[in-house]
This record gives C-alpha cells, sequence and structure tokens, in this order.
C-alpha cells in the first residue's frame, strides 16, 4: 500500500468539513447584478489588466473573474474574520456581509470565459521541480486535474492565474504569528509547509501557464 503524506491523508476529513460549508454557504444565493452595483471597492484593483500589489510584496492582484462564486465568498468571509491577514482586504471585507460577499461573488463568476483568441501554445508539461511538488501535495485531488475544475465551490481555480499572485498566495500560508499577512487554513497549511520557497514558485509558474477561466475584465474607467 502507497504511504500518503500527512497533509494528504487529511484530506478526506477536511472534504467532509468542506462539504458542510458548502451547504451553509448556499443558503445565502448571490445575485450577479447586484454584486454589479456593489464592487466599487474591488475595480480599482481587480478591475485594472496587470495591476500591481505592492505589499506584502510586488505582485499581481489575483484575477477574480471568472473565479467560482464560493471561493471569492468564503475568501471574503476569511478576511472579515481574520483568517486571511491583509490590511487592505480586511478593510474591505469588514464592510461586506454575508449577501453581500455572495453578491459579489456571483457578479465574477458570471464574467468568465475564453481569453481572447491567442496564437495557440504548445502543451508544456511541469518542469520537475513543478511535477514533483504538485505530485507530493495532490494539488489535483482538490483542484481538478486541469486546476480549473475544484472538486468544491470554495476551492479557487488556479489555471492561468497570475504566477506572482499564486506565490504569495502559497507563502501566506506558510506565515504564522504575524498580524497583518498570512493566512490561517489547516490543510492548505500543512502543503504549504512542506515545501521551499523555490518549489512553491515553480508550482505559480506552472499553473500560470495553463489555459484556464480566470482573467481581468476592466471597468469602463480603466479600459
Amino acid at each position: 500500500m502507497k504511504k500518503l503524506f500527512p497533509a494528504t491523508r487529511s484530506l478526506c476529513a477536511v472534504f467532509l468539513l468542506a462539504t458542510g460549508m458548502v451547504a451553509q454557504a448556499q443558503a445565502i444565493k448571490g445575485d450577479a447584478a447586484a454584486g454589479q452595483s456593489k464592487n466599487s471597492m474591488c475595480v480599482g484593483c481587480h478591475g485594472i489588466v496587470g495591476y500591481q500589489a505592492s505589499f506584502p510584496e510586488i505582485y499581481k492582484v489575483p484575477m477574480i473573474a471568472g473565479q467560482n462564486a464560493g471561493y471569492i465568498a468564503s475568501a471574503l468571509a476569511a478576511y472579515k474574520k481574520g483568517d486571511r491577514r491583509h490590511p487592505s482586504m480586511r478593510g474591505i471585507a469588514d464592510a461586506l456581509s454575508e449577501q453581500d460577499m455572495a453578491d459579489l461573488g456571483a457578479y465574477y463568476e458570471s464574467l468568465g470565459g475564453p481569453r481572447p483568441a491567442v496564437p495557440p501554445a504548445p502543451a508544456v508539461a511541469p518542469g520537475p521541480i513543478a511535477a514533483a511538488a504538485l505530485t507530493k501535495g495532490n494539488c489535483a485531488s482538490c483542484h481538478g486535474a486541469n486546476f480549473n475544475a475544484p472538486i468544491i465551490a470554495t476551492y479557487p481555480k488556479l489555471a492561468g492565474q497570475h504566477a506572482d499572485a499564486l506565490y504569495a498566495g502559497l507563502k501566506a500560508y506558510q506565515t504564522d504569528g504575524n498580524a497583518l499577512v498570512g493566512r490561517n487554513n489547516a490543510v492548505m497549511g500543512a502543503l504549504a509547509k512542506q515545501f521551499s520557497h523555490a518549489e512553491l514558485k515553480a508550482i505559480g509558474e506552472y499553473l500560470s501557464s495553463l489555459p484556464g477561466d480566470l482573467r481581468t475584465v476592466p471597468q469602463s474607467k480603466f479600459k
């Protein structure tokens, strides 16, 4: 019998917990039209193509158009609760109700779709570092074989996301005891802490090269 890494062995328990979280989240239905009217605090960063954050390091802000509604709502709730630590996002999330979060999630999910046509690129296999790390972490078991179809709505799509945003996010799961930076998540923390920064960077670079639904949709004033 194959031995599983400790963090991988915990996935079954986490799946049961996450299933319960999804059922609870589904009690609040998001309205995309309402979300569009509430996104003024989001577009200043997530509505500008190539926009870079400067805290806690310089990286492109994540693309959220096309992301799972449940993930967006759960991430906002985590910022409000303090399980995700980032001063700007905490300030925004503090002003949102659960209904607001669900509406914003529904709106940004509705913006997903294929990116503008570009010359087809040859299929790229992960390099040895990324391949070994993705296998060790068993990442596809939650985020889907193509990293664009998570098994649960509160898990994020990763394919095509900015490499530096993925890298910054993964490092945040390694950060403990910092009031301004870090993410509390038992499974992701255990997984991320197995890897060096070089491995996390390789994971981010490979996932960013994959085709996916994520994109940045500029608002009219930022086009």
